[in-house]
């Protein structure tokens, strides 16, 4: 076996390894909002329908949990690296405090403009009444949903992939235990509805919160809690976040429009859509998360290691394997597309749509496959603003540009939404690739370190 192929080799065994974990965590929180989504079906269209649009606004605490996540992995993987245990114990401490703090105005938004966030929508008035309370109890549990992301992510950043996966696990299991007795009613608990599945994730989210703090404290792990009054690394946290923050909420204000145009072809459509971005989430997201942050790991302990020349082959590499797997996947999904429409609809019409969307989502997954490794890389050198800058030109300019100025300007309908879906995996594929292979993300890793070291004599 050459040289070449074993240092390939050992970066997908090593990526396996990190990986699965973290693909078991991701496959039970997709679980369980899929029971927390058949609970709140058994109630009323309205109940689905609240609860679907307070889930839009569910997802900042979600986005900002991320984006110090991305801070809190870059830096402790870094530090990991070069063996500054105390630093690295700093950077996770301030992480968490400030994930924290950035959670406590939510808990003010969720109780004053709960009805309002769901009725400026549109939305009929039971749905607003239900939609606010499930808001509201769901963003009282932020600080601590946060916490939970930003904890998480600083353990995977040491390579302990699996400790996050027990507490997750915990978490997502009582979760949905949870969402049946207080969402249904058990034995002597009475049913709460909508009401009970928000406070089965509040309470759930709270519980992991909790165990992750222990864990940081506790021997089950090699990190502590370790405070400094120096800038420097909540500074870095906080430039490393906010881009990854942006990148997120990117693609969550791109959906409101591009459901929009969806909607001009037909009820159907939309549905079709929604049914094969589920197939393709549920299927392959575990994937390519996994490799994302399983690239952060190792190309941030690489460069904490200052060996960038070995960063940049692991990132390569990942992204090889990338191509490879979900490629496969890929390839499953076109030749099963229709079969696994139909598991979701029984309508002729919205299969068939939902079948040419599912296929388009397979030919993404070629390009995915390259995307997710090589900006997990980018974001363990502690670059979010090249996957931020690829989303963001991506998103607008061919899922909402593209598509509208092809399906409806020139009349190529659906056919020029497909192509624009397509063409947005391909430009954030090429952004990140270019930002990888040219940019001066090992220099600004490098730069990171020696500031925080110097900080920390």
């Amino acid at each position: 076996m050459s040289s070449l192929r074993r240092r390939l080799f050992a970066v997908w065994r090593e990526t396996l390894s990190l990986s699965w974990p973290i693909a078991i965590q991701e496959t039970l929180s997709t679980l369980m909002r899929t029971v927390d989504i058949i609970i709140t079906g058994l109630f009323s269209p309205a109940a689905v329908a609240a609860v679907g649009i307070a889930d839009l606004y569910a997802q900042i605490p979600m986005r900002i949990g991320s984006g110090l996540g991305a801070g809190a992995i870059a830096l402790s993987s870094q530090d990991t690296g070069r063996g500054a245990e105390l630093t690295r114990d700093r950077a996770i401490t301030h992480a968490i405090a400030l994930g924290f703090a950035t959670g406590l105005p939510l808990i003010i938004l969720g109780f004053l403009f709960g009805d309002f966030a769901i009725a400026i929508l549109g939305s009929a008035p039971d749905v607003v009444q239900i939609g606010g309370l499930y808001l509201m109890i769901v963003f009282a549990a932020s600080p601590m949903r946060i916490v939970a992301l930003t904890g998480s992510r600083a353990l995977q950043g040491t390579g302990d992939t699996v400790t996050p996966m027990y507490i997750n696990g915990v978490s997502n299991a009582s979760n949905i235990l949870l969402s049946v007795a207080l969402g249904l009613g058990f034995w002597v608990v009475p049913q709460f509805g909508v009401v009970g599945v928000a406070l089965a994730t509040a309470i759930s989210r709270t519980g992991e919160a909790l165990l992750m703090l222990l864990a940081i404290a506790s021997d089950r792990t090699t990190i502590g809690y370790a405070w400094s009054t120096d800038s420097t690394i909540a500074t870095q946290l906080v430039a490393v976040a906010v881009p990854n923050i942006a990148e997120g909420m990117t693609t969550s204000v791109v959906s409101y429009p591009f459901n929009a145009l969806l909607l001009l072809f037909g009820t159907e459509v939309n549905a079709a859509y929604h049914i094969a971005r589920r197939i393709y989430h549920q299927t392959t997201g575990p994937l390519y998360r996994s490799y994302s942050v399983a690239s952060s790991i190792i190309v941030g302990q690489q460069l904490g290691e200052g060996d960038a020349e070995r960063a940049r082959f692991s990132g390569l590499s990942i992204a090889a394997f990338g191509v490879l797997t979900l490629g496969a996947g890929g390839l499953g999904l076109i030749g099963f597309a229709e079969y696994l429409a139909t598991l979701f609809s029984n309508d002729q019409t919205t299969i068939e749509y939902a079948t040419v969307f599912t296929q388009v989502f397979g030919v993404m997954l070629f390009f995915v496959g390259i995307f997710f490794p090589i900006a997990g890389a980018l974001r363990g050198a502690g670059d979010t603003r090249t996957p931020f800058y690829a989303r963001l030109t991506g998103s607008f300019g061919f899922m909402l540009g593209f598509s509208y100025v092809t399906s409806i300007v020139l009349g190529y309908g659906l056919y020029g939404i497909y192509a624009g879906m397509a063409l947005t995996y391909v430009w954030w594929a090429l952004v990140v690739s270019i930002g990888f292979l040219w940019g001066g993300w090992a220099e600004k890793a490098e730069a990171m370190i020696a500031e925080r070291a110097a900080s920390s004599d």
